[in-house]
């Protein structure tokens, strides 16, 4: 069931949302200091490109504390309310329909972790 939701999820749409997050990322990483944010770009858009079958749990091991929080903070003011509000747009216009339920649920699994993506991981189920 997680293949068939993944492969509908990329044909209307998560394909250019993933898209979105890949060269957002790697624009953030032509400087220095954009790097960390490059890199959890690229991490959304690995869950907005495949989400089904897949959790976000915090990070057991590396950076953790002060520093995700100060990164998180960053994140916030430099746009992942903006993400996080348009996943949550998005989320309600699926919960219209009983067919879109499911896709709601990634978004807001999407909107959870654009909100602060810092000291989290993805966990496959596959």
């Amino acid at each position: 069931m997680n293949f068939l939701g993944n492969i509908i999820w990329v044909v209307f749409g998560g394909l250019l949302i993933a898209f979105e997050y890949f060269v957002a990322g790697f624009l953030m990483m032509l400087t220095i200091v954009g790097i960390p944010f490059g890199l959890q770009s690229f991490k959304l858009g690995l869950v907005a490109l495949w989400p089904f079958g897949t959790k976000i749990g915090p990070r057991t091991e590396g950076m953790q504390g002060c520093v995700n929080t100060l990164l998180n903070v960053l994140w916030f003011f430099l746009g992942g309310v903006w993400i996080m509000l348009t996943h949550l747009a998005f989320a309600l216009l699926f919960f219209v329909t009983v067919v879109g339920i499911p896709f709601g649920n990634q978004h807001l699994k999407l909107a959870r972790v654009a909100l602060h993506p810092f000291g989290r991981n993805i966990i496959s189920e596959l």
